[in-house]
């Protein structure tokens, strides 16, 4: 992920937020941090699956369209708890990446079959030269899958995107529910607030819900449309991250009715594997 160099200024989108606390940090360098947006429905008032939505669409769902190809190409290697994770599971399993990107992890398991979703159509169209897997547009909160039929699910680094408590809550249960009772295994992947050796600097004392900028060189054109005279320039994207503390997800996969199997830290970010369990 690209880094800007110099604090930015968050865009007229984003203008509901509060100003960012003033004070130069490797974090306040590279990221743009805010608190949460004042204008963002309240966690307590809203349906889960209502609240917030309009706020993503503009500052997660819009950006990843923008971006799906640039994202793509930083996109290729397979993290090493996520491989593990599906290089066990049985030959023959049948389970689903829920925001798969462009679709790096269906190639790690040729014994698996998986049904690929994510809500961006320009990465669905990455992600569908990974053959004999298919893909599909759809949101997390509105998965068009059966419940209780999969083996197996995963989701890296998506839950982490919907703007409420409730919002992300849900995305845990829809998860939760494609799974097979007792013996699915879910797998959610969320950035960590925790970043204190990373080059983003973020610590404890940080705000949790903030702007994070993609910066991606784009072609300009010349004086009239005239493609002699065509520049590039760098373009500036940002996108709406909430980062969990320690226990955070696990406290919200067993707020979903999930159970957790087993968790930790890895990259930046929190894990969890998660089963469903008997009503």
């Amino acid at each position: 992920m690209s880094g800007t160099g110099s604090i930015e200024k968050a865009p007229e989108s984003a203008k509901p937020f509060p100003k960012a606390k003033s004070r130069q940090t490797s974090v306040e360098r590279n990221y743009v941090l805010l608190s949460h947006p004042n204008t963002m429905p309240s966690e307590s008032e809203h349906h889960p699956t209502t609240g917030g939505e309009q706020y993503e669409q503009e500052h997660v769902h819009e950006v990843y369209e923008q971006i799906a190809s640039h994202f793509s190409s930083t996109r290729y290697k397979p993290w090493p708890i996520i491989e593990r994770f599906l290089q066990t599971l049985s030959p023959g399993s049948i389970g689903l990446d829920i925001g798969c990107g462009n679709g790096k992890y269906l190639a790690v398991n040729p014994n698996v079959f998986i049904i690929a979703s994510d809500r961006s159509s320009n990465l669905i169209s990455i992600a569908q030269q990974h053959q004999p897997h298919s893909v599909i547009v759809s949101d997390i909160l509105h998965l068009p899958h059966q419940p209780a039929k999969f083996d197996f699910a995963i989701s890296i680094a998506v839950v982490h995107h919907l703007s409420t408590k409730e919002r992300r809550i849900e995305a845990v249960r829809s998860i939760l529910e494609t799974l097979k009772v007792q013996y699915g295994r879910g797998l959610v992947y969320v950035w960590a607030l925790e970043q204190d050796s990373s080059r983003r600097g973020w610590s404890e004392k940080d705000d949790q819900d903030v702007m994070v900028p993609w910066v991606m060189r784009v072609l300009k054109k010349g004086k009239n449309g005239d493609p002699s005279g065509a520049v590039t320039e760098d373009r500036t994207f940002h996108r709406y991250y909430h980062l969990y503390r320690k226990g955070e997800l696990e406290h919200d996969i067993r707020a979903a009715g999930g159970e957790v199997v087993e968790s930790g830290y890895e990259k930046d970010n929190w894990w969890a594997i998660a089963t469903r369990p008997s009503p």
